[in-house]
C-alpha cells in the first residue's frame, strides 16, 4: 500500500508567498538568506504546475489581482504623486525627451494596472488579464532589481504615498507577487469565461472609463484619500521632543555626484547651483515628528514654526511659479482679496528663488509675503499648482487646488 503524500506544494508555495509578504515589513536591506527563500519559491510553481487545482489558481488569481487593484488605487487616488516619480525614472535612465508625456504615462501605467486586476478577480478576459500582469511584472521587477541594486530612485512610488518601501523591499514584493503569478502562467488555458467576448469586451471598457474618470478627477481637484502629512483635520504644529536635524541629499545633474547638506545650510538661493544640482532624498535625525517640510525667508531665516502657530492663515503654494497662468493668478487675486477682507493673513511658500519673485511683484501686486521651501517638499501639500491650504494653529481646516479657489470664497 502506498504512502499517501501529504505535502501540497502549490499550497506550501502560497502560503511561503503569504509569510514572505509579511516578513518584508522587517527586512528594508538586503538579506541573502530572505532572497534565496523567495527565489526557492519562484520554483516550485514552475516545476509543480501542474499540480495547482482549480481552487489554488482561484486564490493566486484573486491574490494578483486584489494586489492590482489596491496599487492602482493608491496611485490613481494621487496621479500627480506618479507623475513627480515618472520623471525621476525618466531622469536617471537618460529619457527626459518624455518628461511633456509623463503625467499622460503615469495614467495609462495606473489604467493598465486597474484593468489588469479587475479583469482578474472578475474573470473578464482572465487569459489577457494575465498576459497584462505578466508584461508589467517584467517591466517591475526588472526595474526594481536595477533599484535596489544601484538605489537610483529612492521609494518607486509603487504604492503612491500610501505605503513606504525601500528599495529591496519593493523588489521582495515583486517576487512574491511573481510566485503567485507565474501557476496562472503556465496554467493560462484552465482560465475562462463563459460570457461573449462582446460582453466581456463591453464589462471591460466600462471598468476602464469609469476608472479613467476617478484618476481625472483625483488629477483636477485633490485626492479623494489624502495619504500625505497635510491631510485636512492634520494638526501640524505638535509638540516634539527634541530638536530635528533635517539632512538634504542634491545630485549633480552632470556628473551624478551627490553631497548631504545640513538644512538650511545650502545654496538654496543660488539660481545657478540650483540649476545643476537636484534633490535626491532626506533624512532625518532627532524628533520623529518632522513634517518634510521647513520655510524661511529671504535672509535664510526658518519662518516654519511662525506659519505653524498663527490663527486663520492662508497658504498659497507653487513648485513653479512660471508654470502660473494669467487665469489662474486672476483667481488668486480675488481669493487674496476676499480672504483679507474677512481677516485672513495670506502668504506664499514657493521653489523659486527671490529675484524671480521680485520681477512677479511688478506685476502682481498681491504678491508681496513670501517664503521658500525645496520643491519636494511644496509639491505635498497641495496636489496643485498653485495650491492653496487654510491653517489654523497648524491644524490644516481645508485645502484646494487651483481649479476649486471659488468654493474656497464661499468657504471662508
Amino acid at each position: 500500500m502506498k504512502k499517501r503524500n501529504n505535502i501540497n506544494l502549490p499550497w506550501m508555495s502560497i502560503g511561503v508567498a503569504l509569510a514572505s509578504a509579511v516578513g518584508i515589513y522587517f527586512l528594508p536591506e538586503f538579506h541573502l538568506w530572505f532572497l534565496l527563500i523567495l527565489l526557492i519559491n519562484l520554483l516550485i510553481p514552475l516545476i509543480f504546475s501542474k499540480k495547482y487545482d482549480n481552487a489554488a489558481l482561484t486564490v493566486c488569481r484573486l491574490l494578483v489581482g486584489a494586489l492590482f487593484i489596491f496599487s492602482s488605487f493608491t496611485k490613481g487616488v494621487d496621479p500627480l504623486g506618479t507623475k513627480y516619480k515618472m520623471l525621476d525614472y525618466l531622469a536617471v535612465y537618460g529619457m527626459t525627451w518624455l518628461n511633456d508625456f509623463a503625467l499622460i504615462l503615469a495614467i495609462l501605467m495606473i489604467l493598465a494596472e486597474f484593468i489588469v486586476g479587475i479583469c482578474l478577480i472578475t474573470k473578464v478576459f482572465p487569459r489577457l488579464a494575465v498576459l497584462g500582469a505578466t508584461l508589467l511584472m517584467m517591466f517591475f521587477t526588472a526595474t526594481t532589481l536595477f533599484d535596489a541594486l544601484y538605489d537610483l530612485v529612492p521609494d518607486c512610488g509603487c504604492f503612491g504615498t500610501a505605503i513606504k518601501m525601500s528599495n529591496w523591499q519593493t523588489f521582495y514584493k515583486n517576487l512574491v507577487i511573481d510566485a503567485v503569478l507565474i501557476p496562472l502562467i503556465i496554467n493560462n488555458k484552465k482560465l475562462e469565461n463563459k460570457m461573449s467576448g462582446g460582453t466581456q469586451f463591453a464589462i471591460g471598457c466600462v471598468y476602464a472609463l469609469a476608472f479613467l474618470g476617478f484618476e481625472v478627477y483625483n488629477y483636477r481637484h485633490l485626492p479623494v484619500v489624502d495619504f500625505m502629512n497635510w491631510k485636512v483635520g492634520k494638526q501640524l504644529n505638535v509638540e516634539t521632543s527634541g530638536d530635528a536635524d533635517i539632512y538634504l541629499i542634491y545630485r549633480n545633474k552632470a556628473t551624478g555626484e551627490t553631497q548631504e547638506f545640513l538644512s538650511p545650510n545650502y545654496p538654496w538661493n543660488d539660481s545657478v547651483w540650483m540649476s545643476e544640482w537636484e534633490f535626491v532624498d532626506q533624512r532625518t535625525e532627532g524628533s520623529s515628528n518632522f513634517l518634510g517640510f521647513s520655510a524661511l525667508d529671504e535672509s535664510g531665516n526658518d519662518v516654519t514654526e511662525s506659519i505653524l502657530t498663527t490663527e486663520k492663515l492662508l497658504m498659497f503654494t507653487s513648485h513653479d511659479l512660471a508654470d502660473v497662468t494669467e487665469k489662474q493668478w486672476a483667481k488668486v487675486k480675488e481669493v487674496t482679496e476676499t480672504a483679507e477682507k474677512q481677516g485672513y493673513i495670506v502668504i506664499w511658500v514657493v521653489a523659486n528663488e527671490p529675484e524671480f519673485v521680485e520681477q512677479l511683484r511688478e506685476q502682481y501686486d498681491f504678491l508681496y509675503e513670501v517664503y521658500y521651501a525645496d520643491e519636494l517638499e511644496i509639491k505635498p501639500i497641495v496636489r496643485s499648482n498653485p495650491g492653496l491650504v487654510w491653517l489654523d494653529n497648524g491644524l490644516v481646516k481645508n485645502k484646494w487646488s487651483v481649479v476649486d479657489f471659488k468654493k474656497a470664497m464661499k468657504v471662508l
